[in-house]
C-alpha cells in the first residue's frame, strides 16, 4: 500500500519556487530544498523528480500566476491604453520595490544555456507579448491607438522594456528607469 503524502505538493511547490526565486537555480542545493521545504530528498524526488525538474515546475507555476495577473490588468472593459500604461507602471513600481526581481528574468540571466529552461523563458515572454499585443489591437480597433502603430511590435518593445527594468532592479537607478518608461509610453500616443 502506498504511503499518504504528509505534505501538500502544491504548497511545497510554491515554497520551492520562492526559494529558487530568492537564491537562484545554481545557488540552491538539494540540501537547501530539503531544509526549506521540510521534506526528505526521497519525497522531493518521488513527487517532483530532480532539482532541474522541480525548477521547471516552479517556473511553470510562476508563469501561470504572473500571466493571469497581466491578463486581468489589460482585459478590463472600456479604454485599453490606460490599462496598458498602468501595467507598465506596475512593472516599474515592482522593479523599484521588489529586490528579488522577476523569476523569469533572473532565470534568463542565470540559465540561458539550458535549452529546457530557455524554452520556458521564451514561452513566458511570448505569452506576455501576446496578451499585450491583443490589448493593443483592441485599443487600435477602439480608436485609442493610431492605425499606423503595429500592436505586435509595440508589445515586443514593451516586453523588452519591462524585462530590462527587472534586470536594472538589481542596482536600481530610479530616475533612469522612470525616464525610460516615460519615453516608452509616448509610443502609445
Amino acid at each position: 500500500m502506498a504511503r499518504t503524502k504528509e505534505f501538500d505538493p502544491d504548497v511545497t511547490l510554491r515554497a520551492a519556487m520562492d526559494l529558487f526565486w530568492r537564491k537562484g537555480y545554481e545557488a540552491t542545493s538539494m540540501q537547501d530544498l530539503v531544509d526549506h521545504l521540510g521534506i526528505g530528498r526521497g519525497s522531493i524526488y518521488a513527487t517532483y523528480g530532480s532539482k532541474h525538474e522541480l525548477y521547471l515546475l516552479a517556473l511553470d507555476r510562476y508563469a501561470e500566476e504572473s500571466g493571469d495577473s497581466v491578463l486581468e490588468t489589460v482585459s478590463v472593459p472600456g479604454p485599453v491604453l490606460p490599462a496598458v500604461r498602468g501595467l507598465v507602471l506596475a512593472f516599474l513600481d515592482e522593479s523599484l520595490t521588489e529586490r528579488k526581481g522577476c523569476l523569469v528574468t533572473n532565470t534568463a540571466v542565470e540559465c540561458a544555456g539550458d535549452r529546457a529552461i530557455a524554452r520556458r523563458v521564451e514561452s513566458n515572454w511570448d505569452g506576455l507579448e501576446s496578451v499585450i499585443a491583443s490589448a493593443l489591437v483592441r485599443a487600435r480597433n477602439q480608436g485609442e491607438l493610431a492605425v499606423d502603430k503595429d500592436p505586435r511590435a509595440l508589445a515586443r518593445f514593451l516586453v523588452t522594456l519591462v524585462q530590462g527594468l527587472k534586470v536594472m532592479a538589481k542596482v536600481p537607478d530610479e530616475r533612469r528607469m522612470r525616464d525610460a518608461v516615460d519615453q516608452a509610453l509616448t509610443l502609445l500616443d
